[in-house]
């Protein structure tokens, strides 16, 4: 499949099994010091009809190699002209893929990884209405940025959130902030800890395909969606 033009490097993944046109999606989002080949071997685990788009922060990670959404000043506070880019980007990609692409509006999934997690919840955030859900790994809400979230249109949306007990790098109570914070706005949140640092495991990637399948077999449909 061709590689539409657009505001971010990705790659894309067409579905294994799927009779539609258009197709259910999950949209990868990877972590610092990571690419979009970061998550896409997930898609192994996943559900065979999904179309499986993963994208690549726009900035190079000067420490390390890879590529990152922005320069964190300390945890949960992202650098503001970095970030405020990444999601100007971010939303415009967002926009070409779900007119351009071959996508389900009303099946649209992010899932994201440590700060990929935090642009995920970005997104859901201020643009509800273009997302049935999130994958939520090893990340945070970011409260501190200057965004308007739209708290009161969450009621319903399916959010799975995964950390790790044991993490160094983005401490568990973020992840359970994230739960509290969402649980208040009526989302549908299903919450695991793991034993495990900054990372996924085989418990979690097996939990999240579990979780995704049976969202896709309901349909998930968004509030707008008007079919039968």
């Amino acid at each position: 499949m061709n590689l539409i033009q657009s505001t971010l490097e990705h790659l894309v993944l067409p579905p294994n099994d799927s009779p539609s046109a258009k197709h259910p999606t999950i949209i990868m989002l990877h972590g610092r010091g990571a690419d979009e080949h970061d998550l896409v071997g997930l898609a192994d685990y996943l559900d065979p009809s999904l179309f499986v788009v993963s994208v690549r922060a726009p900035f190079p990670f000067q420490w390390g190699g890879g590529y990152t959404w922005y320069d964190i000043l300390e945890v949960g506070s992202p650098e503001p002209r970095m970030f405020a880019e990444s999601y100007r980007k971010l939303t415009q990609f967002m926009s070409d893929a779900l007119s351009q692409y071959p996508i389900d509006g009303n099946r649209v999934f992010l899932l994201g990884f440590s700060m990929g997690t935090m642009m995920s919840y970005s997104l859901l955030l201020t643009r509800p209405e273009l997302f049935a859900g999130v994958v939520a790994n090893s990340g945070y809400v970011p409260e501190d940025v200057d965004l308007r979230f739209q708290w009161e249109t969450l009621a319903g949306k399916q959010i799975f959130v995964s950390h790790g007990a044991n993490d160094p790098i983005i401490p568990i109570g973020l992840g359970r902030r994230a739960r509290e914070l969402l649980e208040s706005a009526q989302a549908e949140v299903t919450y695991r800890e793991y034993d495990m640092a900054h990372q996924m495991s085989d418990e979690s990637v097996k939990d999240i395909a579990a979780w995704l399948g049976e969202r896709l077999k309901s349909k998930c449909q968004m509030p707008n969606d008007k079919s039968p």
